[in-house]
């Protein structure tokens, strides 16, 4: 298998299509995204015929402009009345991999208002993927408790207008710097051990709230930041043996900042600023993935 080929088989792109909010039904709009089935969906799909004695200057705008009907097929899509639970179901075995000592990662990528924060964190009464994620873990660490011996860091960060700050300590902006034996290293950032999921969702909970957010347009309660919530993961057999088998991982669960056509978000200076600053870092994430992905890189 080329190195190509591996990076595309564990690479997967779920959809998740979020149910119309009261602005959108209040102004009764046509839907543009039609799921078909678990893993293809349409944008823009053909509208029904429409009768011929019923010809306004609405249904004739409607005519003219053709519809684009552009079928997307995904790893996996799911509709407006998708779960919480749904979306972890389907993400949850990236704890194989992290328990089987590899770095994982999961990004919560979308335009402003999409629902991104609402499926990685979630609340209280509809915890999202990542409380039900580190959940999961704590179960399987006591499930491996006679075999192994498991040990559980957690850090929580957010990127705002290219500086990095620590959601769960009160610090100013912190220095990433490249360290030849530990990789990128961010100077300062603290690091948790929550004895319990209950503990966790506590932690989740108050960096989220020392967030970085401002109303747009499009969002009363947009996130300006990148939020990266990291989790290390270290185990050790218990069996007595000359060579310790010790793994080391660490996984990412990323909630991103919502892409923007800042042209139509009728903003202010600092909020222009914002929206620049987001879209040029997540268009320098987009290279580093097709860069991934590139057979000539």
């Amino acid at each position: 298998m080329s190195s190509t080929d591996y990076v595309c088989n564990h690479v997967k792109v779920f959809i998740r299509v979020r149910p119309e909010n009261a602005r959108e039904k209040d102004g009764k709009h046509r839907k543009v995204v039609h799921v078909v089935d678990k893993h293809m969906l349409i944008f823009d799909p053909k509208e029904e015929e429409i009768g011929f004695f019923y010809r306004s200057k609405v249904q004739r705008r409607y005519l003219s402009n053709k519809n684009k009907d552009l079928q997307f097929i995904f790893d996996r899509v799911f509709d407006a009345n998708s779960s919480q639970w749904d979306i972890f179901e389907e993400t949850k075995s990236i704890l194989e991999s992290v328990f089987n000592g590899y770095n994982c990662t999961v990004f919560a990528y979308g335009a402003t208002g999409s629902g991104k924060t609402h499926t990685m964190l979630g609340s209280s009464e509809k915890p999202g993927v990542m409380y039900l994620t580190m959940k999961e873990m704590y179960d399987r660490i006591e499930r491996l408790k006679n075999e192994k011996s498991c040990d559980v860091a957690v850090s929580y960060l957010e990127v705002y207008n290219e500086e990095v700050r620590d959601l769960l300590a009160n610090s100013r902006s912190l220095a990433v710097r490249e360290d030849a034996q530990n990789g990128v290293v961010i100077q300062g950032l603290t690091l948790h051990k929550p004895s319990s999921s209950k503990q966790l969702l506590q932690m989740l909970d108050y960096g989220n709230k020392n967030r970085t957010q401002h109303p747009t347009d499009a969002n009363s309660n947009s996130s300006r930041s990148h939020a990266v919530f990291q989790i290390y993961l270290r185990q050790q057999d218990r069996t007595a043996n000359i060579n310790q088998n010790i793994k080391i991982a660490k996984m990412c669960l990323v909630d991103l900042a919502g892409s923007e056509r800042i042209s139509s978000m009728n903003m202010k200076a600092a909020r222009f600023r914002e929206g620049a600053n987001i879209n040029r870092s997540l268009l320098a994430l987009g290279n580093v993935i097709n860069a991934l992905t590139d057979s000539k890189s």
